[in-house]
């Protein structure tokens, strides 16, 4: 009997352990509409008026919603049109047109000129069977027919229309502009309710536009910043990994939410995230830190400890850079290191194959009972493989009269980087580290 209770509990809690894997996914890796809305209860006010007003009363608009990457634009537009949604109303009605992928965990940028981006929106309008083969005819016969069907419409009997334009600032470099500005002079009229909502991290982007776009654009911009201070991020932080009061095992749930509001106050935690908030307030960030430790809750380990929060950063923290280093050869490691004295002497001057050899052949006069000394060809060779590896980069191109040896580069490496990596270098020679560590003194 006890043996079969057992089982039961522990079939329980592999239950619930799943529930709470799959809450925690949707929540960092979908970016569900379903979240919170962090510092933009403006804003969204905002954005949910100026749609309501083209979805329940028929006036066209456009608006910019401008704000650095992980600011929460499409988050915020995702949560307006979520609730936009349930209104009666609205339900039927509404009419979305995505350009750059509805999904903004697509990367995007899919329609690189006018042409595609007219073929995306007659097919998400439906209109291809409407019109046979003439959507795919010329670019001018669609956009007439597009601007026509618009133009036939009212406000009492059409459907209004929501363009989203994603990466909005690609859309301006398209030639003369011309979607740009027949939707933004669509969005002007009286006729079927349009509202073009573009979606951009270019603070610059007015200057963008031309002369003629930018006098039919309503300049309605609404801005993003994630101007919270680190109490608020502690907040963010622990509604992010609280489950919800409707969660099936409430027992669990309250024992979570405490183990939470624990680790919360904790002062490893809060220098793992502070660490984080100096870097980026970006809310991604911390999803992906979130997601990481979230990783390691299992049947065995159920609730999540400051150990499992410090080895996600560590990971999330970890230098791909760095990482390549581990890998290379220890000569390779010395030219990284004659670049860093390079460096240090001519205040990031670029340098060329020819100094970097000079200052490795130095080292190894210094060095000769513990360093082999290698043949010219043998250090470019793997002077070049640097270079592949992206670790150097040449200032310019080379042309086809110019020697290889005085090319002048860059070194993509700063002297934290190169330190932290050799200090976990496998069998790393003692004389390669003091030189690496030592200061000017030995020129």
């Amino acid at each position: 009997m006890s043996k079969r209770k057992l089982k039961e509990t522990s079939g329980e809690s592999a239950e619930c352990i799943s529930q709470v894997q799959k809450i925690l996914r949707e929540r960092f890796c979908h970016h569900c509409a379903a979240g919170k809305l962090f510092g933009m209860e403006q804003q969204y006010r905002h954005l949910l008026e100026l749609l309501k007003r083209t979805t329940v009363h028929g006036e066209s608009n456009s608006a910019l919603i401008i704000g650095p990457r992980g600011s929460g634009k499409t988050a915020l537009l995702n949560h307006v049109l979520k609730d936009l949604k349930e209104m009666k109303q609205v339900r039927e009605t509404l009419l979305e047109v995505h350009l750059n992928g509805k999904n903004p965990f697509l990367s995007g940028l899919l329609q690189t000129n006018d042409r595609v981006a007219l073929k995306e929106i007659t097919r998400q309008l439906q209109l291809e069977n409407v019109v046979g083969d003439k959507v795919f005819g010329s670019f001018a016969e669609n956009l007439a027919f597009l601007l026509e069907a618009l133009r036939k419409g009212d406000r009492s009997s059409s459907c209004p229309i929501l363009f989203v334009l994603d990466e909005f600032d690609l859309f301006v470099h398209h030639k003369n502009q011309t979607l740009l500005y027949n939707l933004f002079d669509i969005s002007q009229s009286a006729q079927t309710p349009v509202t073009v909502i573009g979606l951009t991290c270019r603070q610059d982007i007015l200057e963008l536009l031309e002369k003629r776009v930018k006098s039919r654009f309503s300049h309605r911009q609404i801005y993003l910043m994630n101007s919270f201070d680190f109490k608020q991020y502690i907040k963010i932080f622990k509604i992010q990994l609280s489950l919800p009061a409707e969660f099936p095992d409430e027992a669990f749930a309250q024992k979570w939410n405490n183990n939470v509001q624990h680790l919360s106050e904790d002062k490893t935690v809060q220098d793992v995230l502070q660490n984080l908030f100096h870097h980026t307030k970006d809310l991604r960030s911390l999803h992906s830190l979130l997601m990481l430790a979230g990783s390691a809750v299992t049947v065995h380990h159920p609730l999540l400890t400051a150990a499992d929060l410090q080895e996600a950063s560590r990971q999330h923290s970890t230098d791909s850079k760095a990482n390549i280093v581990h890998g290379l050869s220890v000569l390779e490691i010395c030219l990284i290191i004659a670049m860093k004295h390079l460096n240090e002497v001519y205040d990031g001057e670029p340098f060329n194959f020819q100094m970097v050899y000079n200052e490795f052949q130095k080292f190894i006069q210094r060095k000769a009972h513990s360093m082999y000394n290698f043949e010219k060809p043998v250090v470019m060779k793997a002077f070049e493989h640097l270079l592949q590896l992206e670790l150097v980069k040449p200032l310019e191109r080379p042309s086809v009269r110019a020697q290889r040896e005085y090319l002048l580069m860059k070194l993509l490496l700063d002297s934290s980087q190169i330190m932290d990596a050799l200090q976990v270098y496998p069998n790393c020679p003692t004389d390669v580290k003091q030189w690496a560590a030592s200061s000017l003194s030995w020129l």
